[in-house]
């Protein structure tokens, strides 16, 4: 019985040596010894391949039960997602140059799955419908806030175009008033003291190179706060000890209700980081996104690591969990007999200490920004996109530390960016043509701002010279709301009146009332235009319209069209600073809906928003590209729609063979086109 059990494991597990049973000479009396050590041979064996056999068993049932669990998995989201088993592709890392939908068959297999799941079941209950109707005048007892908003807007904005159509007086585009306050003066120093705590410095016409900006403080001791993410890290309840600090750059909000920009965020942190060690952070935040951090934690910067004016962005100072390597004493006496010069070990010790007085200076250079403490430089950082030093027009300095005095000097005379004269370039060649009163094939709307002068210069110059819009096949205008201050809607409407691109809207502009400026891209597309296709994008955004063009085309003649960089099932952030409550949007996720700054939908879909709204039946959100998403998801419940994603419509920055380009600056425009006039789609990412 024995001999039958390892005869079968030995065949199981595949072993070369010899059976009993096979063939084996049955041992004889002379062979004893061996045959009793054989026999003890074989209990071994038996016992350790019994172990081997209760082990396999153990793995064979293991992998069978995480088998039956991910196929219980898959059936679960084939019945309850079964949509996302052909969006497949918006997870693609390497997205093919056609459409997401190639074929006719897949693409009616997409429509089934989103006209089940994603519209006929969708309950979004009251989303602010009616915010634009017509009859403004009276409020509706169950008006919302964004309704309370945006009839204020209107009204604000209608007296606000009254004021400037009823001043005919010339405007002077290099007036200091349209820099801020009336005749604000440009010294070339401003300081501050005994502020104590947290802190705000206007600096009248911004920053120069050279300009330093010193600050005098004591970080304060820390602070109990309970911080959720460090407890999942490093178990324990999640309390900590904080104390950190920041001092920022700020430029100028462009739109009520948007935080202003932060051009350098320069963020100590003495306790409480994940780290759980002492750290300086740097970044910017550009349209309300942050940008890539970049965290000094003690060690040096690599060699590889470019510099900043030839300073390395971060410098060393003591850790406590860095081991000193003690040179040998015939590497020391080797090193003495060749006369090779021993490279002095600076350290210095983290340069913020709680309680402990600090001296702090940013300086602006050619490359970056350079910050000193006690003298010592501790880190530079390199002017990133989108900003330029001009436009840091405010000092910010809040969190756990103290400010005794602030001292900013070496600033500018005068305001460049605002020299409007520069700026807006009066000349014939970047004027508009009239609209056609043929058909065109694609409309493109542009939202701006009405302080956005530059940005919109650099289009003109730039994409909107593209052969497509000067034959007249293309058609783009900027859509821009109202400014508070009264000179620069003035210059807004001169700026109209010359270029015959700007589509001025009569309301005062906030941040949650951008979806209003994406219905008026609509109602001009189809009321004014015959177009076949709308994009709307930002005025950031730049452009390939030859590939864009040709990415339109490969679409089935004659399909309703959404196309862009789409995002699938994305959640509502419920706590935060971008927090949705549940009264604005009720649902567990989004719509599938394609990012802001840049997509093209087909003129039957402007139309039903058009109609939609025109009934005051049009349902809104504050954030535009997922009104968008949920328009069109309510007109693919009666006509299909084809959904089309493709990573080149870049979110983020640019990428190689770009459809559109974000966050891009006049002066990356120009080197944009400059490299598209050559036949490369490359992108520009100096800083």
């Amino acid at each position: 019985m024995n001999i039958e059990i390892l005869r079968g494991l030995k065949n199981h597990l595949g072993s070369g040596k010899p059976s009993l049973a096979t063939g084996s000479p049955k041992p004889t009396a002379e062979a004893a010894p061996i045959s009793a050590g054989f026999t003890i041979t074989m209990k071994r064996a038996r016992s350790a391949e019994a172990l081997g056999l209760r082990r396999w068993l153990w793995r064979w049932r293991a992998s069978h039960l995480l088998l039956g669990a991910v196929a219980l998995y898959y059936l679960f989201i084939s019945s309850k997602l079964s949509h996302l088993l052909d969006l497949r592709p918006f997870a693609d890392l390497d997205p093919p140059a056609s459409p997401l939908v190639g074929s006719v068959q897949r693409q009616e297999s997409l429509q089934g799955r989103l006209d089940d799941h994603l519209v006929r079941r969708a309950r979004y209950g009251r989303l602010t419908a009616e915010i634009l109707r017509r009859d403004r005048g009276t409020p509706r007892g169950n008006s919302s806030e964004l309704d309370r908003m945006a009839r204020e807007a209107w009204t604000l904005g209608l007296k606000a175009w009254d004021d400037i159509s009823a001043d005919d007086g010339a405007v002077d585009l290099n007036s200091s008033s349209l820099v801020g306050e009336t005749n604000v003066p440009c010294p070339s120093s401003v300081t501050m003291g005994g502020v104590g705590g947290e802190t705000m410095m206007f600096l009248p016409c911004g920053m120069a190179v050279g300009t330093a900006v010193t600050v005098v403080g004591t970080p304060k001791a820390g602070h109990r706060e309970y911080v959720p993410q460090l407890m999942r890290l490093r178990g324990g309840n999640g309390v900590v000890m904080v104390s950190q600090f920041a001092v920022e750059l700020q430029g100028l909000k462009a739109v009520d209700g948007e935080e202003a920009p932060k051009i350098l965020h320069f963020n100590p942190r003495l306790k409480g980081d994940w780290s759980q060690m002492p750290v300086i952070e740097h970044n910017t935040c550009y349209r309300m996104q942050w940008g890539k951090a970049m965290r000094c934690d003690g060690l040096p910067s690599n060699d590889d690591d470019y510099t900043v004016d030839g300073f390395c962005k971060c410098e060393k100072w003591e850790r406590s969990d860095s081991v000193d390597s003690k040179e040998s004493k015939s590497t020391s006496w080797l090193n003495r007999f060749i006369g090779r010069a021993k490279k002095p070990d600076m350290k210095w010790p983290f340069p913020f200490v709680e309680g402990k007085l600090f001296v702090l200076t940013l300086q602006a250079g050619v490359e970056g920004y350079h910050i000193y403490v006690g003298g010592r430089h501790v880190s530079s950082f390199p002017y990133r996109t989108g900003f330029a030093l001009e436009d840091a027009t405010g000092l910010s300095i809040k969190g756990d530390v103290y400010t005794h005095s602030v001292y900013a000097t070496s600033l500018p005379k005068s305001h460049p960016s605002f020299s409007l004269q520069e700026v807006l370039e009066m000349s014939e060649q970047w004027k508009s043509d009239p609209l056609p009163k043929r058909p065109i094939y694609l409309f493109i709307g542009i939202l701006s701002a009405s302080n956005h002068f530059a940005e919109r210069m650099a289009i003109r110059k730039t994409w909107m010279q593209s052969p497509q819009i000067k034959s007249g096949n293309v058609v783009a205008r900027f859509f821009v709301a109202l400014n508070t201050r009264k000179e620069v809607n003035a210059v807004l409407k001169k700026e109209a009146d010359y270029f015959g691109d700007l589509v001025v809207l009569p309301f005062m502009d906030r941040y949650e009332l951008v979806v209003l400026k994406t219905i008026a891209i609509c109602e001009y597309g189809v009321q004014n235009l015959t177009a076949a296709y709308i994009m709307k994008c930002d005025d950031d955004t730049f452009i390939s319209l030859d590939a864009v063009l040709q990415e339109v085309e490969h679409i089935v003649p004659k399909r309703s069209l959404y196309m862009g960089n789409l995002n699938l099932l994305h959640r509502p952030l419920r706590s935060g600073k971008w927090a949705v409550t549940f009264e604005e949007w009720p649902e567990e996720v989004y719509p599938p809906y394609a990012n802001g700054p840049g997509y093209v939908i087909s003129s039957d879909i402007a139309n039903f928003i058009v109609s939609q709204h025109a009934n005051e039946s049009l349902r809104l959100f504050k954030m535009e590209d997922v009104s968008m998403g949920m328009w069109v998801e309510q007109f693919n419940a009666t006509t299909p729609v084809q959904y089309s994603h493709n990573w080149k419509f870049c979110q983020y920055g640019c990428m190689e063979n770009y459809y559109t380009a974000h966050y891009q600056s006049p002066r990356q425009m120009m080197c944009l086109w400059d490299k598209l006039a050559r036949g490369r789609a490359q992108c520009c990412n100096f800083r």
